[in-house]
């Protein structure tokens, strides 16, 4: 096997454990020259963990129309919103709180995320996080 060359890098959101080729994410994929199918059957046995959560992750394409999956953690703002239990953020986060996380909450978002946000200590991570919050309508109690 000769050495592959990378023809295509591209990042796609998907809930897990629950993907389908059905149109936003077959057609996504197609394009990207992607066969949905493989793609979908090996996304969802790497994401069965996180069943329903929306995750990211990274879709390397080589020449020989293989791929390779790299799972990211769900996005900040999925998890603020499950620990908040708010269904979305405010439209304007300045006037209308939409919820209230606490400070651990915040702190066990944070470690989650840690391999993904690139800050040098937990501490750092939570403030990134806290942001996150506060630009939803979220208040950080605590």
């Amino acid at each position: 096997m000769g050495k592959r060359e990378v023809t295509n890098i591209f990042k796609i959101m998907a809930p897990g454990g629950q993907a389908t080729p059905a149109p936003p994410l077959g057609p996504v994929l197609g394009s990207k020259g992607v066969n949905p199918g493989q793609f979908i059957q090996k996304f969802n046995a790497a994401t069965q963990h996180v069943k329903g959560k929306v995750v990211g992750c990274i879709v390397t394409v080589y020449s020989d129309r293989t791929f390779d999956l790299e799972i990211k953690s769900s996005p900040a703002s999925v998890m603020i919103k499950d620990a908040a239990k708010v269904e979305k953020g405010s439209g304007v986060p300045n006037k209308n709180k939409v919820g209230k996380i606490t400070k651990a909450q915040v702190r066990a978002i944070a470690e989650q995320k840690m391999q993904d946000l690139n800050s040098a200590s937990v501490e750092a991570a939570m403030r990134v996080i806290e942001g996150t919050a506060r630009s939803m309508g979220v208040v950080v109690e605590g």
